[in-house]
């Protein structure tokens, strides 16, 4: 443990966040480093992003199993960079959205790949936070196929079998520029801007609870317009949805589908641009793979219970292929805020849940 959390810390410690590329590749080769040598590493890297996939040389075919870790972090302050153990708490940026659940994947594949009846493979990416079609999306287009897939991202010991999917979307508004004593000579485009986002927030309101729907957060709004005593001519607001496998509007929908169906929803005056895509996930809760990781969790003292993730994850590429994909990651909380922590005393068992599981997988 006290090794395992002395690599934590080194790997909190460097910022890769996806501006930084080499920082991502810094990233990349510790949690190698941490596999260790005689193992197969295939390398691929898109548009800077770098990844990787490793393997055992004497387990060849496709993997039974692949578990998959980013170690790609969010921005953050530079205290955030620096670890810190309070307790059963270690802090820092990434401790638990996934730098460390990465390197315990990377200690039970090291452990398991060489004595397990099948292959497995670490797949290793730097680019979630930001997407993931450089890392997995990228690796999965070059072929890279497994028969199941465990996604190490935070769950408490929880099996994740549904995850939402995400449309990024912006918003286009175009007007007339005019003085701003003379607003009947010209076109707000601002204006025009905000009754669309407004009809788009009826129809998508935000809920005042947790609920499995589609939801939409108004990320940004932006004028060229620097002038007060000016009507602004153009507008752009910046969407980020998330939506379930159940919303037929957007699960399974080409892009050109997507922009038409927010345009009728936006209304007359705006544009739509579609800039990403992620299908959301599910996987089969009666396979004999989720069955298998729910008892392994039960058998170190957790409940293994299912769970569905508003947010997306790098499950929803392999989702299309009709590969089984789940989020199984240790316990902690606070991803993305000041207080990132991940709870130390899950790691041991979480590992010992990894290894029961693979060891109870048949061939």
């Amino acid at each position: 443990m006290e090794e395992l959390l002395a690599s934590a810390e080194a790997l909190i410690g460097i910022r890769s966040t996806a501006d930084r590329p080499g920082e991502l590749h810094r990233a990349l080769g510790l949690a190698l480093d941490v596999v260790g040598p005689d193992f197969e590493i295939q390398r691929f890297e898109s548009r800077g992003k770098p990844s990787a996939l490793v393997t055992h040389p004497d387990r060849p075919g496709q993997p039974r199993v692949i578990l998959n870790g980013h170690l790609d972090v969010v921005p953050g302050t530079p205290d955030q960079f620096r670890a810190r153990r309070e307790g059963d708490r270690l802090y820092g940026r990434g401790a638990h959205d996934m730098k460390v659940a990465a390197l315990v994947l990377a200690t039970v594949f090291r452990s398991l790949a060489a004595e397990l009846p099948y292959p497995i493979a670490l797949q290793l990416v730097t680019d979630e936070e930001v997407g993931g079609f450089d890392g997995t999306g990228h690796q999965v287009d070059q072929g890279v196929r497994g028969d199941f897939v465990v996604i190490g991202e935070q769950s408490a010991l929880r099996v994740v079998t549904e995850s939402k999917g995400l449309v990024r979307a912006r918003l286009v508004a175009s007007g007339q520029t005019a003085h701003a004593a003379y607003p009947w000579l010209g076109s707000n485009a601002l204006i025009t801007l905000w009754e669309a986002v407004d009809r788009v927030l009826e129809r998508y309101p935000v809920p005042s609870a947790e609920a499995w729907a589609t939801t939409v957060n108004l990320a940004r709004i932006e004028t060229s317009n620097e002038a007060v005593n000016q009507v602004p001519a153009d507008a752009v607001a910046w969407l980020d949805i998330r939506y379930p496998p159940e919303d037929g509007e957007l699960t399974g929908r080409s892009v050109a589908a997507i922009v038409e169906h927010l345009r009728s929803v936006a209304g007359p005056g705006v544009d739509v641009v579609v800039d990403a895509v992620g299908t959301p996930h599910r996987a089969d809760a009666g396979s004999a793979e989720v069955v298998a990781l729910r008892e392994a969790a039960r058998a170190v003292g957790y409940s293994g219970e299912l769970l569905r993730k508003h947010g997306s994850a790098d499950s929803r590429f392999y989702f299309p292929l009709g590969v089984g994909a789940v989020i199984f990651g240790p316990a902690g909380d606070g991803q993305h805020g000041p207080e990132e922590y991940v709870q130390i005393s899950s790691l041991t068992p979480y590992a010992e849940a990894l290894s029961i599981f693979l060891k109870g997988l048949p061939a």
